[in-house]
């Protein structure tokens, strides 16, 4: 092809919008907004106002095909509601997998530091254990 068969686009951000696609909506029986938006976005996780106890975090790759799992163990009065609420949470500040097995909360990945502060902010005392 030669060069006088392309087209030049312009990259000058072309013309404003002349039509608002959402002016014709209306909000009559909508629910009022919110005040402020924590109202909206909650902490998933409240943290008790005491000490919550200290709990183990390790690196541990035996039994894993080489990889590497944070396993986060010793809770001590928390159930199993409370633990896959903990987990959702590191997975997502961490952006990895994880799961709840034998009361112990796994991560995907050595993401010891991120562990530790998100357990920090749920009142508990992170220890780093083991290599």
């Amino acid at each position: 092809m030669k060069q006088a068969d392309f087209k030049r686009i312009s990259t000058d951000g072309g013309p404003a919008l002349v039509q608002n696609p959402f002016a014709a909506l209306s909000s009559d029986g909508l629910p009022p907004a919110p005040e402020t938006l924590s109202a909206v976005f909650a902490p998933p996780i409240k943290p008790a106002k005491k000490h919550r106890g200290r709990v183990d975090i390790l690196r541990v790759k035996a039994g894993r095909g080489g990889k590497t799992v944070t396993v986060v163990k010793n809770f001590v009065g928390i159930g199993l509601p409370e633990k896959e609420q903990l987990a959702k949470a590191m997975q997502r500040a961490c952006g990895t997998g994880g799961t709840v097995k034998n009361g112990q909360i796994e991560i995907q990945g050595d993401k010891r530091g991120e562990v530790a502060r998100i357990l920090t902010g749920a009142n508990f005392h992170p220890v780093f254990a083991g290599g």
